[in-house]
């Protein structure tokens, strides 16, 4: 069971961040925080699942939304192994938010088919209202990006598919 004095932490960090919400998973249990507008933050904690739960057939009629449901990776995004076997990973440093470009109207920093080095800033990941520059950290060509826009990602979720050059 999550200790009181830490959830009470959680909850004033969100409130004074103004964070809409906070996902946080370990090997023992997960803790989910969600808050609407002004409204007091839900809390969600749960045991962590050993594997991936199958998911149910949608209903007839479509059922109210869950608002405490973790949100399920899509499958989509995820490569076959045949297709990774000869490309190196490039993985988020930090749990955070997904950012192609430095501002919405700007281009992306990469794309596929860009040729990257050690040094190129290929994406940007905001944790805690603070925008980190990810670099490629390798030589390659993107061959393939894993994430969209603005989604959330992950410590060590794969972000990018580089061929080694």
């Amino acid at each position: 069971m999550l200790d009181i004095r830490k959830l009470k932490e959680l909850i004033r960090l969100m409130v004074e961040n103004e964070l809409t919400e906070i996902d946080l998973k370990d090997e023992k249990e997960t803790v989910s925080l969600r808050r609407e507008g002004s409204q007091p933050p839900v809390v969600q904690v749960s045991p962590a699942p050993a594997a991936p739960a199958p998911v149910a057939a949608p209903a007839a009629e479509p059922a109210p939304s869950a608002p405490l449901a973790p949100a399920a990776p899509a499958p989509a995004n995820e490569p076959s192994p045949a297709d990774t076997s000869n490309l190196e990973q490039i993985t988020s440093p930090m749990v955070g938010t997904f950012y192609s470009a430095a501002k919405p109207e700007s281009p992306a920093f990469a794309n596929v088919g860009d040729t990257v080095t050690a040094d190129t800033t290929i994406c940007i990941v905001e944790a805690m209202k603070i925008f980190n520059e990810i670099k490629a950290e390798q030589s390659g060509v993107i061959e393939k990006v894993l994430v969209s826009n603005g989604d959330s990602v992950e410590f060590g979720q794969a972000l990018f598919l580089v061929r080694p050059a």
